[in-house]
């Protein structure tokens, strides 16, 4: 116990040295397992305990993030799949060819495990992408979630391979698992009286590990149990906050994932050549995101970010290259050799992620001749009509705004918000809202604000930087307007102020004098009715 607690620390250590760097933590954690393993450590049963149940969290989450109407737009499934099959199809050759070669490791493998290796090698990381854009504050932008979408498609590919690889022949108690379908309701249930504390984090933790154990006891992979549970409740609209909840638990147990990798794993210099020829793979990995993306009729800029996202090895290829370790597929050697190289490719995406604007501007002419004439409905032209006032993000603080602009001031917004599903609720109860990402700088290339209709801009998205980047554009693109937009803290006020935006409304003091005004008035009798409110001591308190 007491090894296993060291080695986590060490881990802890080395995850934020690479944090500094401003690398994902598991890069760190991967090289403090090496470094372990190089003096003399071993994996311990806590270790391999927490591997698990990292592995079966990431999957459950996975599910509750599972939307299916995501999944069926042509450029997600789509870009996913037919990636997949190219990269397969020309790493296997590009394998074969370097060992026929004499390059070290390369030399004696033959086709089934070139297939297994290629396999691992395809996917991309989705813990890697979702740190990417929420950096950058850029999940709700197109090319985000498109990415995201592509990662999920990956992520169920995944899935299937460790449930078909399990070796397993269910028992016949494993048609009792199907029951599960019909206990939604009874988890929806529990799901809405569970609260928003600690008992929805056991829930999840009760929900996910539990099923994942049962479909063990059936001879079933637990983690396609996992997946499968979360599906299931992904439909619920608490889904995205058990999400959240056990995120950070998620990312704990991971730690013990990452550490037994390079716990069992021993790098060496003969693995470099390898390392190297997989690391320049990661071109042609990109450049086929991009052009499958052009392909679909997206913008050149939408493909770039889309595929500079999607730019790395995954920690997906990890636990498929472990498993096919297991079955012995793959040599241990080769488990090391794909632990270093997902670890360099983070190495070399951090930096092109955080330039990736800078570098479409660099590249936006040659990028943009490769654009096809006929794009997507979600990439065309954004008109606002005869509307008077905007309000970027439809969320509470926007759909209350939209509201009182109607019915106080009798005037005529166009709200905008990144989600389709938002966007047609909204539509539905009669608010003219057009889906579009304001953290997107070509959605505001491609808003028309010229005709100087729009004399007024809200922005009322929850994060300051999201607030802040839609700020800057509005004056890029040449809006001479006002702009008002919210904040919860001081220095957000500050940065917002400073990129352009004329009254800052903070939501948690504005609250704070809302709320008494707000009882105030109902308390103080008004002078037409000197009967009316409260009497007593809360009247007295709000008359002066």
């Amino acid at each position: 116990m007491f090894d296993a607690i060291t080695w986590i620390a060490v881990a802890f250590g080395a995850g934020v040295a690479a944090k500094q760097y401003g690398l994902p933590p598991l890069v760190g954690y991967l090289v403090a397992g090496f470094v372990l393993h190089g003096l003399g450590a071993e994996s311990g049963p806590l270790i391999e305990t927490l591997s698990e149940l990292g592995v079966t969290l990431l999957l459950f989450t996975i599910g509750l993030k599972l939307k299916p109407k995501s999944l069926a737009a042509p450029q997600v499934w789509g870009v996913a799949s037919l990636h997949m099959v190219a990269i397969v199809a020309l790493l296997v050759p590009l394998l074969l060819t370097f060992g026929n070669l004499g390059l070290p490791h390369l030399a004696d493998m033959e086709y089934g495990p070139a297939l297994v290796l290629a396999f691992a090698l395809s996917f991309s990381s989705t813990v890697f992408a979702v740190k990417v854009l929420e950096e950058k504050g850029e999940m709700g932008s197109l090319y985000g979630t498109i990415a995201i979408g592509i990662l999920i498609v990956q992520d169920l590919i995944a899935v299937l391979f460790l449930a078909f690889t399990a070796g397993k022949i269910p028992t016949f108690w494993a048609l009792g698992l199907l029951a599960v379908f019909y206990a939604r309701p009874l988890l929806f249930w529990l799901l809405e009286r569970v609260g928003h504390g600690e008992l929805l984090l056991l829930f999840g933790l009760t929900l996910g590990l539990g099923f994942s154990e049962l479909c063990e006891l059936a001879r079933v992979k637990g983690d396609l149990g996992a997946l499968v549970i979360g599906v299931l409740v992904a439909q619920h609209p608490k889904s995205g906050e058990l999400a959240k909840a056990l995120l950070g638990l998620k990312d704990l147990f991971l730690v013990g994932f990452f550490l037994s990798i390079g716990l069992t794993a021993t790098p060496s210099l003969d693995m470099l050549p390898v390392v190297i020829l997989l690391l320049a793979a990661l071109l042609l990995k990109g450049f086929l995101f991009e052009q499958l993306l052009l392909g679909f009729r997206l913008r050149a800029r939408t493909a770039l970010l889309g595929a500079l996202t999607l730019f790395s090895y995954s920690e997906f290829g990890l636990i498929v290259a472990a498993v096919a370790n297991k079955n012995g597929w793959l040599s241990s050697d080769w488990l090391a050799i794909v632990a270093i190289t997902v670890a360099l490719s983070f190495v070399i995406a951090s930096p092109l992620n955080a330039q990736s604007h800078a570098l479409y501007e660099l590249f936006s002419a040659r990028l943009r001749r490769q654009e096809r004439s006929k794009r997507l409905d979600v990439e065309r032209e954004i008109d606002p009509g005869d509307a008077d006032v905007m309000i970027v993000g439809m969320g509470r603080v926007g759909r209350g705004a939209y509201d009182f602009l109607v019915q106080e001031r009798g005037l005529r917004p166009v709200g905008i918000d990144a989600d389709p599903d938002s966007v047609k609720r909204h539509k539905a109860a009669g608010r003219n809202v057009v889906q579009g990402s304001a953290t997107d700088a070509d959605f505001w290339h491609r808003l028309h604000l010229d005709d100087g209709h729009i004399k007024l801009v809200l922005l009322a998205m929850p994060q300051a930087h999201e607030n802040v980047f839609a700020a800057e554009h509005l004056l890029k693109e040449g809006f001479r307007g006002s702009v008002g937009a919210i904040a919860k803290f001081p220095d957000d006020e500050a940065a917002l102020r400073a990129a352009g935006v004329h009254q800052v409304f903070n939501l948690y003091a504005e609250a704070g004098a809302g709320l008494a005004q707000h009882v105030c008035s109902a308390l103080t009798p008004s002078a037409d009715d000197p009967d009316s409110g409260a009497p007593g001591a809360g009247t007295s308190a709000c008359v002066t």
